[in-house]
């Protein structure tokens, strides 16, 4: 039986439903493939404004406490995210109180009035959350990552954006963005849970007449040969050095996916992994590290990211470094790729238990590749991983570029550090 059902409405608006009959809640979202990769230079930040902005009131509901006092009013939750590829609205609430959850996140997209007293007003809360991100280096170490990566182009700019373009953000800065991207073949909705009564007559009221077509997507990414060791120092006072260090990877719809999934896992996911056990149990280097692959609908990168001892940060990034080699370098034993897979297909599984857990899942797959992958061809992915896969995705990721190093702490010179990373 399938988990997700998929319809479209009249414009093309797509609908993404996973009935989970015995849930007593329903999980209302809308998603879109918009984000901060769809900024220019003179708009970056304004995807992450924008989704503040759609809480501060409409044209039936003027203000953010008449909004939020709707979804109070049934009990529900609501919020939304933004990230480089989409951005997502949803309001989690007992399934009798669909249809007002469903209005309210419509109104809030398509009727926000975007009055220029809140905007300026939520400059100085953007300018705060910024502040806080910058001074938060265990957050702003991925940013200086893919900063990185992928250098000047959307990838490599924060999803936060920068304080002057936020700051010289007007009422026709959101409308224009709005207006190029939130059109009907780039939104999806997503339901998750109990879905009663009928869905698709009350969307077409809601979403029907949205109309017009987006503007072509993103200029892909350009990826810079690299062929040696790349180091990007962000000097700061602190007592914790955070690192992020790896190699470029796959893209989302790569064959190997999976097997590179399960070698991120086998670097760093999970108390029993070998960075987790090398890094932190047996040399006591860092109280947090784990190791991770994410993959941009183009791009992708298989790293490591921890919090290390100042004094030891040489001893940290060689660590991580013959970590990463050895898995190019030896087979990955059977009872350790096994051990890896169970974990995968474990976390993968509760994920799914809750419904907004399992409509996330299918509407970022829905947005980023156009169908929504069912869980059983995901464990069926995992499962067909074998041995030779990972040595073989291993040597490729780790062995055919360099390794690059974004690194936060009190330290001036980065020459040092590219030599630890050419050893």
């Amino acid at each position: 039986m399938s988990a997700f059902e998929r319809q479209t409405l009249s414009n093309g608006v797509r609908v993404l439903t996973a009935p989970m009959p015995q849930a007593q809640s329903v999980t209302c979202s809308l998603m879109l493939a918009a984000g901060s990769r769809y900024e220019t230079p003179e708009t970056n930040g304004i995807a992450h404004f924008a989704e503040h902005m759609f809480f501060k009131g409409t044209e039936r509901r003027p203000t953010a406490r008449q909004i939020a006092g709707e979804i109070d009013a049934i009990g529900g939750e609501f919020n939304a995210f933004t990230g480089k590829e989409y951005t997502g609205y949803y309001v989690k609430c007992a399934a009798e109180h669909r249809d007002v959850a469903l209005d309210v996140l419509v109104d809030m997209i398509r009727h926000s009035r975007f009055e220029a007293e809140e905007v300026e007003r939520e400059k100085g809360v953007i300018v705060e959350e910024m502040n806080m991100y910058f001074d938060t280096p265990r957050d702003f170490i991925g940013g200086l990552y893919d900063e990185l990566l992928y250098g000047d182009q959307p990838l490599g700019w924060d999803i936060i954006g920068r304080k002057e373009t936020v700051r010289g953000a007007t009422r026709d800065t959101f409308l224009d963005y709005i207006g190029r991207w939130y059109k009907p073949e780039r939104l999806v909705v997503g339901l998750g849970g109990k879905i009663d009564g009928a869905l698709i007559p009350r969307l077409e009221e809601l979403l029907g007449d949205l109309d017009g077509r987006a503007q072509a997507g993103p200029q892909p990414v350009e990826l810079s040969q690299n062929g040696g060791a790349r180091v990007k120092l962000r000097t700061k006072p602190s007592d914790q050095a955070h690192i992020c260090l790896g190699v470029r990877s796959y893209p989302l719809e790569h064959p190997d996916r999976y097997a590179l999934q399960l070698l991120a896992t086998v670097l760093g996911g999970g108390m029993s992994s070998r960075l987790f056990s090398e890094v932190r149990e047996r040399r006591g280097l860092a109280y947090y590290v784990f190791g991770v692959n994410h993959s941009y609908t183009d791009a992708g990168s298989l790293y490591s990211q921890a919090g290390v001892d100042i004094n030891r940060i040489d001893e940290a990034v060689e660590t991580i470094v013959r970590e990463l080699r050895r898995v190019a370098e030896e087979p990955i034993p059977a009872d350790e790729l096994e051990k890896a897979r169970s974990f995968a297909k474990g976390r993968f599984v509760l994920q799914l238990e809750s419904p907004q857990g399992l409509i996330m899942f299918g509407l970022r797959r829905e947005v980023l590749e156009g169908h929504a992958a069912e869980p059983d061809e995901v464990l069926a992915g995992l499962d067909a991983v074998t041995a030779e896969d990972l040595q073989r995705v291993a040597t490729d990721v780790v062995g055919r570029d360099g390794l690059n190093l974004a690194l936060i702490g009190p330290f001036e010179d980065a020459d040092p550090f590219e030599k630890l990373l050419a050893g």
